[in-house]
């Protein structure tokens, strides 16, 4: 974020608890101001002069707003959706991007449905079925390599119906015998599409490694 004009004064006289309470006010409210000006979208671009001008004029006069409390909403709202937007489909390209290359490594197979996964172990066991219960070992990966989610590292296999879980980890499963352990990506719409989930951002192609450990009866 832009810095403030230099030669900006914040000298002031604290004659009684009125001023003291006053500025202690102030001093809140710009630092959560600060702090939130400092994760918006875009802080960079914004001037603190302006800023400050605007906030002054909500506090001390209405009438003198350039934009009405109504419309400055309305522009943050439409303001974070483009920024909300791009990222999404920029996300989504890098996913595709990412895809396209990886298909044509050696021993990664895609599906009709647009997974690819390779086969890291094969196992001898039988295929779950959508209704069926299993227990697996799973580590999560973002394509950059952050691991979002293991139940490996906490050391504690997870069971779940295959029909309740995303659409690529149901796909996957029906094509895994047990004792296998495959490695696996799901494009976007596979996987969470266009909704977030913790570190997963909208639009996001994931990765995981599987191990398919029994049929829970």
């Amino acid at each position: 974020m832009n810095s403030c004009k230099q030669g900006e004064t914040t000298d002031v006289t604290l004659s009684n608890s009125v001023d003291s309470i006053s500025y202690a006010v102030g001093v809140n409210v710009g630092h959560n101001l600060k702090a939130s000006v400092g994760s918006f979208p875009g802080n960079d671009s914004l001037k603190v002069d302006i800023l400050v001008k605007g906030l002054l004029a909500a506090l001390k006069d209405t009438a003198a707003l350039k934009m009405a409390p109504a419309d400055a909403d309305a522009y943050l709202n439409a303001y974070l959706s483009n920024i909300q937007q791009a990222a999404a489909e920029a996300e989504l390209k890098a996913g595709q991007d990412f895809l396209a290359a990886n298909r044509t490594k050696e021993g990664v197979i895609t599906t009709a449905s647009g997974l690819q996964y390779k086969v890291i172990n094969e196992g001898s066991g039988p295929k779950p079925t959508i209704k069926d219960k299993v227990k697996c070992h799973y580590t999560g990966r973002l394509l950059d390599g952050t691991v979002f989610d293991s139940s490996t590292q906490r050391g504690e296999p997870v069971v779940f119906e295959v029909g309740q879980v995303i659409p690529g980890w149901q796909e996957l499963l029906q094509l895994m015998p047990v004792g296998s352990k495959y490695q696996v990506w799901i494009p976007a719409n596979l996987a969470y599409g266009a909704q977030s989930a913790g570190p997963i951002k909208p639009n996001s192609t994931l990765e995981f490694e599987v191990e398919l450990l029994e049929i829970v009866k």
